[in-house]
């Protein structure tokens, strides 16, 4: 059997689903959209199938994998326990890419530097993304991860933001949850970072 097709602007992303990564989550959305590449979720994908087998799927058919290590902490409701499916996801990642190296590119990003080589020694000698925890941050590193796409300035990538960010409470909602990885709403926040790009270059650096 041929292995399946890659979709050479597809990024998938391996990040934390939680509240407190909202700004960071939606960071990497327009981001993603700003540099020209396409953004994709476990939780955008339709069907029945266990998540494990929807994450190695995406994997398998991305370009390329962000993978956010910078929320691998003890969960605050008891009993406390370290989240791993993050790095989990890595690993599986690191496999695929290193049996199909010419398929797939993968990155680690954190918000705090060297901590990766605590959480992770085996990781050392990979250079992870530093993003301070902050949106800017976010949208600065992906200029720098894939620094031979056309990226905009990082002016009008915050404006692309703030467009978003600005059109959250209608999109919520509209799709009638408060969660911003559920499917539908991961749907229409790809489709309004898609057309605030246009409208960030239109409107200048204001």
């Amino acid at each position: 059997m041929p292995p399946a097709s890659v979709d050479p602007n597809s990024v998938f992303l391996n990040i934390p689903y939680d509240e407190e990564f909202h700004k960071l989550y939606l960071a990497y959305i327009v981001g993603i959209y700003q540099i020209g590449l396409v953004p994709f979720l476990a939780s955008g994908i339709p069907g029945g199938d266990r998540r494990l087998d929807r994450v190695l799927a995406l994997i398998k058919s991305c370009r390329f994998s962000i993978h956010d290590l910078s929320r691998v902490e003890l969960s605050p409701s008891p009993p406390s326990t370290p989240r791993f499916n993050m790095p989990l996801e890595l690993g599986m990642t690191i496999t695929w890419a290193g049996l199909h190296p010419k398929r797939h590119s993968w990155s680690v990003w954190e918000s705090t530097p060297f901590r990766l080589q605590k959480s992770i020694s085996d990781l050392n000698g990979t250079n992870p993304n530093i993003h301070y925890g902050t949106v800017e941050g976010v949208l600065s590193e992906l200029r720098n991860a894939f620094v031979l796409r056309d990226a905009p300035p990082i002016q009008l990538m915050m404006k692309a933001y703030r467009l978003v960010e600005g059109r959250v409470e209608k999109i919520t909602a509209s799709a009638g949850t408060r969660n911003l990885y559920a499917a539908t709403v991961f749907k229409e926040l790809c489709f309004v970072a898609l057309e605030a790009s246009g409208n960030a270059s239109e409107g200048g650096e204001n």
